[in-house]
């Protein structure tokens, strides 16, 4: 699978099922400690992350995604056995009755 800099909710949702499918865990990964309803999600915290398997997926989100986007860098030179992604629209755009059906 390509990993590309930004996932939409769609995609993230989508990835998730498939990848996990594999035993490849996606976390979502909360930047400004505000948390999105009914999404199960980590607060930043790189000493507890790196406690993830190597191959685990990181979805750091924000308000909008701009602000994880342009760390994006910084988070793949702090995690580089970890896959980096930032949610596309951040917080700002989750929609909470949006999901993904496991169509296996």
């Amino acid at each position: 699978m390509k990993y590309p800099n930004e996932w939409t909710q769609k995609e993230f949702l989508e990835n998730k099922i498939a990848l996990e499918r594999e035993g490849v865990e996606v976390v979502l990964v909360d930047t400004i400690l505000s948390p999105i309803q009914k999404a199960k999600a980590i607060t930043y915290n790189p000493y507890e992350m790196n406690k993830y398997k190597d191959g685990t997926v990181f979805v750091f989100y924000c308000d909008t995604g701009k602000a994880t986007l342009n760390r994006l860098n910084e988070y793949k030179e702090k995690f580089p056995n970890k896959r980096c992604v930032s949610l596309k629209g951040g917080r700002g755009y989750w929609r909470v009755n949006m999901t993904a059906l496991d169509e296996k």
